[in-house]
């Protein structure tokens, strides 16, 4: 009986909580909050770790400062979608001071993917605005950090660390 009481409680609890938060504005009382403006809207795949691809994900992206680009993804455009991966697009002057052996494990060069020709820029239509997203994403490399794993209920804890199709060893600028 006791451990029945509990549980509803934490339900109700759970509710409460979110109601809240579907009640809260988008903005702080300062203004915009960090999670407006990702308004760049990318779709690509991505080679996850056991070697199949996946996706296409649906990157919505913004600058955070003149070197990096954060972005959320998600499997579907659905209001629902859960976020699954973190992309950070970095500026090739700051990644490529890695060892090569890190960079080539975690990151990748989006002047390949964008070659490749499996990364769409989408809601955009200005074709000058696309070529210069993707010639400023082509200055970049990209860290995928997949939080969670296709299959999962819910996210465990596990982070795996995709790459992009066509994944090879940096290129000399």
């Amino acid at each position: 009986m006791q451990r029945s009481v509990r549980s509803l409680l934490f339900v109700g609890a759970l509710s409460f909580l979110a109601m809240g938060c579907m009640s809260t504005p988008a903005m702080s009382e300062g203004g915009p909050g960090p999670a407006q403006g990702y308004d760049i809207h990318v779709q690509a795949p991505h080679m996850m770790p056991d070697g199949t691809p996946g996706g296409p994900f649906h990157h919505y992206c913004k600058g955070i400062n003149d070197k990096i680009l954060q972005c959320l993804l998600f499997e579907t455009t659905e209001a629902n979608a859960p976020l699954v991966a973190i992309e950070y697009f970095v500026a090739k002057d700051l990644s490529r001071t890695l060892p090569l052996i890190q960079w080539h494990r975690f990151f990748h060069d989006h002047k390949v993917e964008i070659a490749t020709g499996r990364v769409q820029i989408l809601d955009i239509d200005d074709p000058e605005k696309v070529k210069a997203i993707a010639e400023a994403a082509g200055k970049t490399d990209g860290v995928i950090y997949h939080l969670w794993q296709k299959g999962q209920a819910f996210p465990d804890g596990t982070v795996t660390f995709p790459q992009s199709l066509g994944h090879s060893f940096p290129q000399p600028e």
